[in-house]
């Protein structure tokens, strides 16, 4: 198994609050999976130098692990018609935030204001959507330490590590809405839909 190197790891632990470890998790592009999907580990994502919504999320993990909080994770679930996201979050003073590596203009950084692993999932709701409006967020797992992982290497390897998100799927998750609620949301309005298709990287040309 490779190691950090001293000047990978003393990048890690000069990220010593959760908005500068977003502001430098917002500096490592999109990783557009142009070839194979990727599952890469935190080091391969400092060497490579980039990184999607998985990957980001354990680097900032990582990262708030060398800045003494614990490496916890958050999966948020959406419905079948979208994409699953992967927020890594943090306690100040009792309170919640996230770091969130994302493409789009919303799915983003959170300020720990909210009380609850809820009332932070939540805080993503009405931005999470489909290309036609849809609001598709529907559930949001407890945290998971990713400390769990160590004896697997998951910060280190090599190798894809799967077993991570895999975990995250599995996990139990606490359902937002009911089916009469689904019923009746509201499509996002077309200012909303030109938000947020709003992106940050542009996939490389061939």
């Amino acid at each position: 198994m490779s190691k950090f190197d001293r000047n990978e790891w003393k990048e890690l632990k000069n990220l010593r609050t959760p908005r500068s470890i977003q502001d430098f998790l917002d500096a490592i592009p999109m990783n557009f999976e142009e070839g194979d999907e990727t599952c890469m580990s935190p080091l391969r994502v400092l060497r490579e130098r980039r990184a999607h919504c998985m990957e980001g999320a354990m680097l900032a993990a990582v990262a708030l692990r060398c800045a003494g909080f614990p490496p916890l994770v958050v999966d948020l679930k959406a419905s079948p018609v979208d994409f699953d996201h992967v927020i890594t979050v943090f306690g100040i003073d009792g309170f919640f935030g996230a770091i969130s590596k994302t493409n789009h203009g919303v799915l983003r950084y959170r300020e720990p204001v909210y009380a609850t692993i809820r009332e932070l999932a939540m805080s993503y709701f009405h931005e999470y959507t489909s290309d036609d409006g849809r609001k598709t967020l529907r559930s949001y797992s407890r945290p998971v330490d990713l400390s769990r992982f160590d004896a697997r290497g998951w910060m280190m390897s090599e190798e894809d590590v799967w077993y991570v998100p895999e975990f995250l799927d599995d996990v139990r998750h606490f359902p937002i809405l009911n089916r009469r609620q689904i019923a009746g949301l509201r499509k996002a309005d077309p200012i909303e839909r030109r938000i947020g298709a709003v992106t940050e990287w542009a996939p490389k040309q061939p």
